[in-house]
């Protein structure tokens, strides 16, 4: 993944989890829901309500979004990983392979791609 398509989602997941926690109802990620005593049917409705409230705040932050994530998008192509991960030192690479996977790197984008998930070759 690249600095700047990090950077993007980094930011993006912040503003979901603000727009969570605003979200009357939504439990955390990792927190049990709060649902005892309800019927499966019960627990079922209101999760689809909180997930459709969930959906219609993001919707309303879409515009105030944009400009948030195209500043991260463009912070990241000045950064350094360090910074983005708030660490002190650079990920370690890892150059044992999986054989599995076609691996590619360059400055900017890493991509892995199993063989099992490309197309079959032609003959």
């Amino acid at each position: 993944m690249s600095r700047k398509l990090f950077a993007t989602c980094e930011r993006l997941h912040e503003e979901d989890l603000a727009i969570a926690r605003s979200t009357p109802g939504l439990p955390a990620e990792d927190q049990p829901a709060d649902d005892q005593g309800l019927s499966d049917e019960a627990q079922e409705e209101q999760r689809l309500t909180q997930r459709r409230i969930f959906r219609e705040r993001q919707e309303q932050a879409r515009p105030r979004l944009r400009p948030l994530l195209r500043d991260a998008y463009e912070r990241g192509a000045t950064s350094e990983w360090s910074s983005l991960l708030r660490r002190t030192q650079e990920p370690a690479l890892v150059l044992e392979g999986d054989e599995g996977l076609l691996e590619a790197a360059t400055p900017k984008p890493y991509l892995a791609v199993s063989r099992y998930e490309l197309p079959p070759a032609r003959a």
